[in-house]
């Protein structure tokens, strides 16, 4: 049991009634002062008006802050600050900007007239800030390049594109908020989601947005038809005759060595044309490392369906007499 409880109990009852008198009286002297206060006029305080900014939303958008409502000091009756300072009743002020994306702020003295009319039965005293930024931007539609993303894609191993990558159509018309369109920078990448691509390629797929941006943009197209040629590779080891130019009269290297082991991948379709080429391996003296008086081998010829050639040895160490 509280004490507070414990104390009425011990009270008498006649105690008992003349103190819920009192509390009685208290209220009621309480309310009436209240309400006495609140009707009473000449009250001035600070409050948060609602605001709406108003603008052509088809050739404009909100891309960041817009003020939702402004402080200001205003006087008035008791009961109208009241209902005020509790926003109970209390309709925004709508205001106009006509293009916002090229004077993106509002003076509030440009306001002022419009604020005193809306406020009616209370007076103002004061726009509290006198500047509301805000972030709008003109609406456009722009023509840009859609880019294949094979950063994620994985062509199986030892393959590898045989053509360009083609898409239908190749470009996107995106429409929104100019600052937002150029942060694509004129790119839209699209993902290629597939791996270990072993054949040829064609696949329509969908244009998708960044997911902060798609609540700013929109495409005029929903996917595209990608398509590109793969091409297998296959490992090949040969040992090629060695083919010295350049050299000075004094500079050789370990005779023993006549042969160098070559290692690379040849075009799976190409093997016919492979044998038909007539390859050695090049020590070129110009291209030696003089740092280190080493050589490497180099191929020849080299046409595009080799690739990844390495040779065993690496390198040479020239010897000078």
């Amino acid at each position: 049991m509280s004490t507070l409880g414990n104390y009425f109990r011990k009270l008498k009852p006649e105690k008992t009634s003349n103190l819920k008198v009192v509390v009685l009286c208290v209220f009621t002297a309480t309310t009436f002062w209240l309400l006495n206060a609140l009707n009473k006029d000449n009250y001035t305080t600070s409050v948060n008006q609602p605001l709406q900014l108003n603008y052509d939303q088809e050739e404009f958008m909100a891309v960041g802050n817009v003020p939702g409502e402004v402080r200001i000091q205003i006087n008035g009756n008791g009961w109208d600050l009241l209902k005020r300072h509790f926003k109970i009743s209390v309709t925004p002020l709508e205001v106009f900007v006509e293009d916002p994306s090229q004077k993106p702020f509002l003076l509030t003295s440009d306001i002022e007239r419009q604020m005193s009319e809306h406020l009616a039965s209370s007076n103002l005293v004061d726009i509290v800030q006198d500047t509301l930024f805000f972030s709008i931007d003109r609406i456009v539609s722009k023509k840009i390049q859609i880019v294949p993303d094979t950063t994620s894609t994985t062509l199986a191993e030892n393959h590898d594109y045989a053509s360009d990558i083609r898409l239908e159509p190749e470009t996107v018309t995106v429409t929104g908020p100019i600052s937002v369109i150029e942060q694509l920078e004129g790119k839209l990448y699209m993902d290629i989601p597939d791996e270990n691509i072993r054949e040829n390629y064609s696949k329509l797929l969908p244009l998708n947005l960044d997911k902060e941006k798609q609540e700013y943009l929109s495409l005029d197209e929903e996917t595209s038809q990608v398509t590109f040629e793969v091409v297998a590779f296959l490992e090949n080891t040969v040992d090629l005759e060695i083919q010295k130019l350049y050299f000075p009269g004094n500079v050789t290297i370990d005779s023993t060595i006549t042969e160098i082991q070559a290692q690379f991948l040849v075009q799976e379709d190409k093997m016919e044309a492979l044998q038909k080429l007539e390859l050695s391996a090049i020590l070129n003296y110009n291209n030696r490392n003089r740092e280190d008086s080493t050589i490497s081998a180099s191929l020849n010829k080299s046409p595009a369906y080799i690739k990844e050639v390495t040779f065993e040895p690496e390198n040479f160490k020239l010897i000078y007499e």
